[in-house]
């Protein structure tokens, strides 16, 4: 039987030299990769100990072919260079992080782990008592939460199935599928922090809940992204032609420019308003902190979207353009339409005509991020307090109700 004191004792006789000082010589590391082997294989050896179900499982794995499992690996199984790696359409070997080519991706993910919130931090004591009391809010304020509320609980909860179903399974560069699982946590986190709202204010969980099939201006907003999520869920669907490179390009477009992009930013608006006039402070800390994650979550898919342009030319040709413009003024309209059910008269210092500009400013930003012309010339955001609050810059929450703290080890810097 092999001993360990013997192979110790002949590894001291062996110092290390030059280059590999500090580090096993590679004798050393071959003598240790025998010894591994070998015992190993000793401790696969059935023994009188062991039970009939042990010997057949021990008897099982004998049969076991380790080149047929990693074959199943995706990509080759080769060591990765960084030269290697793709957005899309990758073969090289996605279960080796490292090398980055991505550093941006990677940094995102460590920014977002820095960023970690949960929804029961925030105190929503001063919400209920103003929900609950019939002087607290106006209709018109009152229609603004709920709507609202009824639009974000399931729109998070698409972008989730989007990224899980879909999305990371396709996007074949492993530091970029770390962001996305990551974003796919805070999707989640949302989806709780709207249902945290909802049940702190004792509303009707069904009717908020299922908004998006019975509110018109809701349900288009759901059935427009969905339609861009339909063949690329298909557990068949595979990219690899420039037909299905582009499919998965429009849903790209369509969930990160205009879904987080645009769709979310009437009601961010309204609830942060309504935060900076001191009502519904619970639910607009909630929002402020949402935002803050959909912001690097735009951010992120804008990166993805011009590096796939980059590595594909191709794909970026002048259909694809005007396909990816008209997506982002359809998007546009539906918001416009949904600012004017949500707000049909002015209300918290707003309207509906000072939204319509605000969301055309956003999707100027958006097809300029993206390479294309701006449609709207000469519009201004109406809001700018709406861009202090994106660009992080303050050292309190907006709000003033309590320092922001969710930073794990104080990792990220706000100067």
């Amino acid at each position: 039987m092999l001993s360990w004191d013997e192979f110790d004792k002949t590894d001291e006789a062996e110092p290390a030299k030059g280059a590999n000082a500090g580090h096993a010589s590679e004798a050393a590391m071959d003598k240790l990769d025998s010894a591994g082997g070998a015992a190993a294989l000793e401790a696969r050896a059935v023994s009188a100990n062991d039970s009939a179900a042990i010997a057949r499982a021990k008897a099982e794995l004998d049969k076991l072919d380790v080149a047929e499992g990693l074959a199943e690996l995706e990509g080759s199984a080769a060591r990765v260079a960084v030269d290697e790696k793709r957005m899309i359409n990758c073969r090289a070997d996605l279960n080796q992080l490292v090398p980055f080519k991505y550093d941006w991706a990677w940094q995102k993910y460590l920014d977002g782990c820095a960023n970690h919130w949960m929804p029961q931090e925030v105190n929503m004591t001063t919400d209920i008592a103003l929900w609950k009391d019939p002087e607290g809010l106006t209709d018109d304020e009152r229609r603004i939460v709920l709507r609202n509320l009824g639009f974000f609980s399931t729109a998070d909860s698409l972008v989730a199935n989007n990224l899980v179903l879909a999305v990371y399974r396709l996007i074949t560069n492993p530091e970029c599928r770390q962001y996305i699982l990551r974003q796919a946590f805070e999707e989640a986190i949302h989806t709780h922090a709207y249902q945290y709202c909802i049940e702190s204010l004792g509303m009707d969980e069904g009717e908020i809940f299922n908004m998006y099939h019975e509110i018109p201006s809701v349900a288009k907003k759901a059935a427009w992204g969905l339609k861009y999520t339909r063949s690329i869920s298909d557990p068949k669907f595979e990219t690899g032609t420039v037909e299905t490179d582009k499919e998965l390009l429009r849903n790209l477009i369509a969930y990160y420019c205009v879904l987080e992009g645009i769709f979310f930013y009437c009601g961010f608006t309204q609830i942060l308003s309504m935060g900076r006039r001191n009502k519904m402070t619970g639910v607009a800390e909630q929002f402020q902190y949402i935002l803050r994650d959909e912001s690097m979550h735009l951010n992120f898919g804008i990166d993805v979207i011009n590096q796939i342009k980059i590595e594909n030319p191709h794909l970026w040709d002048a259909e694809m353009k005007e396909e990816a413009t008209q997506m982002i003024l359809q998007g546009t309209q539906l918001e416009i339409e949904y600012a004017r059910d949500t707000m049909p008269r002015g209300v918290l210092g707003m309207n509906a005509a000072m939204m319509e500009d605000y969301l055309k400013f956003i999707a100027n930003r958006r097809l300029s991020q993206i390479g294309l012309k701006e449609e709207y010339p000469g519009t201004t955001n109406p809001f700018p307090w709406m861009s202090e609050i994106m660009d992080l810059k303050k050292e309190k929450n907006f709000f003033e109700t309590r320092v922001i703290e969710y930073q794990t080890g104080g990792a990220l810097s706000w100067d």
